[in-house]
Formats: structure tokens, sequence, C-alpha cells
């Protein structure tokens, strides 16, 4: 292990600006990879807080009675896809259409009848808001001799889970692929140091050490290698989104679990991809 480490300390010192590229090479593969981590999870955010929004309305006939919607409220409520049930009356129907539609609110000052239907706005549990949970309940919902239409805007949902469903295959091609090119770098510019310490190894070898014994300040190597990049990779992602923030529009930053992921699968790649090189180049010669 002494000689492990002493011999990647030599190594760094020996080639600084080859070490320091190496590092700089893979934080910026992963640099890449991070940025595509940020997109997709502000993409994923996006998602979720669009899918609150899911839900199904069941307008009311003019004519139900107070007994009937609480009847069904507390029904509809009992059925474990859902989450809430909230009566919205008649005059709140109102009330909202003239904060939430300004553009109107002459037109409808003027009526003298409220035109707007009391509703029931059925709110549904996290996982269970999809378009089959939310077509089932509206189903449900129209039984009752109360409801005269049933909305959930059915062609908005399809496309809403289309596009989460894009979102997770693309974001799992794209991820491997990234993920690919960082491991291919390194890889190469490991590779590179070998060849510049290619002399060295043919004396290690013609003195009876064994692939293990010369594979491991390569591995090591690579270790730190993959770190330093990881660490660089992380610091770049922080400084774009802090500046996306600030400048331009409002972000979230990732979960931290995954910023030590990826600093985690730089290392783990800097291994790999150097374990993979040395043996590659020990068959070779």
């Amino acid at each position: 292990m002494f000689y492990t480490i002493r011999e990647t300390l030599i190594a760094s010192k020996r080639a600084p600006l080859l070490t320091g590229l190496s590092a700089a090479m893979v934080g910026l593969a992963l640099f890449v990879v991070g940025l595509f981590g940020l997109a997709a999870y502000n993409v994923r955010v996006y998602m979720e807080t669009l899918e609150e929004r899911v839900e199904v309305v069941a307008y009311l006939r003019d004519d139900a009675t107070t007994a009937e919607i609480a009847d069904m409220a507390g029904a509809l409520s009992s059925l474990p896809a859902v989450l809430a049930v909230d009566v919205v009356t008649k005059s709140e129907a109102l009330e909202r259409a003239y904060s939430e539609l300004p553009e109107f609110s002459e037109i409808l000052s003027d009526l003298e009848v409220n035109p707007l239907p009391a509703s029931l706005e059925i709110q549904l549990r996290p996982g269970n808001r999809t378009a089959e949970t939310a077509d089932r309940i509206a189903e449900q919902a129209g039984l009752y001799p109360a409801v005269e239409e049933v909305q959930y805007g059915q062609e908005w949902v399809v496309k809403l889970f289309t596009l989460r469903r894009m979102g997770v295959v693309t974001t799992t091609v794209l991820g491997t692929a990234f993920a690919v090119v960082a491991a291919l770098i390194i890889g190469t510019t490991v590779r590179i140091a070998i060849f510049a310490r290619q002399e060295e190894i043919k004396i290690m070898q013609l003195v009876g050490a064994r692939d293990g014994f010369i594979h491991r300040p390569f591995l090591l190597e690579g270790g730190i290698t993959g770190a330093i990049g990881g660490a660089l990779a992380l610091a770049l992602t922080y400084t774009t989104f802090w500046s996306v923030f600030n400048y331009l529009f409002t972000i979230s930053w990732i979960p931290w679990e995954w910023a030590g992921i990826g600093v985690s699968a730089g290392i783990v790649f800097g291994v790999f991809a150097s374990g993979y090189a040395v043996r590659k180049h020990l068959r070779e010669i």
C-alpha cells in the first residue's frame, strides 16, 4: 500500500501538467453529466408540480340538495385513490371567477343570476394522479344523479404522462451515454499516462513484478483523477446553477445525494477505466 501511494504521488509530481489535464478532461465530461442531471431534475420537479394539479371536478345541478352533496362528498372521500373532496358553492365559484378572470368581472357583475354551478373538486393521492385513475374516479362521480358534468382535462392529463414517460426514457439514454463518454475520457487519459511510463512498466515486468503490483498505482491514480474531476464538475455545475438562479430564472438545485453519487461515480469510473486501460496495455507489450 505504501508503494502504491508513493508511486502515485511520484507520478503526479513527475507530470503535473498531464495530471491536471486529465482531471480537467474528466471534470468537463462529468460537468456535462451534471448539467444534464440539473436539467433532468428541474424537469422532474416541474412535472410533479403539474401532476399536483391533476384533479377531477364534478359540476352539480342547480337543484342538488345539501344532503345529496354531503353524501357524495363523503362517499368519494372514502375511495382509496382520493386525497380530499372540496365543495365549491355557486357563490364561491363566482368569487373565484372575479379573482382569477378579472377581464370578465364587468360581464359577470352585470348578470342578475349567478350562472356558475356548484362543484366538487376531487383531489387525488400522490401516486394515483394518472389518466387511468382520474378516468375511473370521473366515471364513479358521474353516476350520481346530482352531477351534471364531470371534467378532468383528459387530453391534458394524457399528454402530461406521455411527456413524463418520454422524459424518463430520455434521461436514462442520455445519462448513460454521457456516463460512457466520461469513462472513455478517463480511460484515455490514464492510457496517456501509461504510455509516458511504459519503459518503467517494461522494467518492472522484466524483474518479475506481477500485473496486480503494476496495476495498483494506476488504479489509485485513476480514482484520484476521477475524484478531482468529480469535485471540479460539482463546482462548475453549482456555479451554473447559481448563475441561472440569480440572473435568468428560478430553478432548483439537485439533491446533495445526487451530487455525492456524481463524485463517487467519477471515482468508480476512474478506477475501472484505469484498470481496463492498464490490462489492455499490458496485453499489448
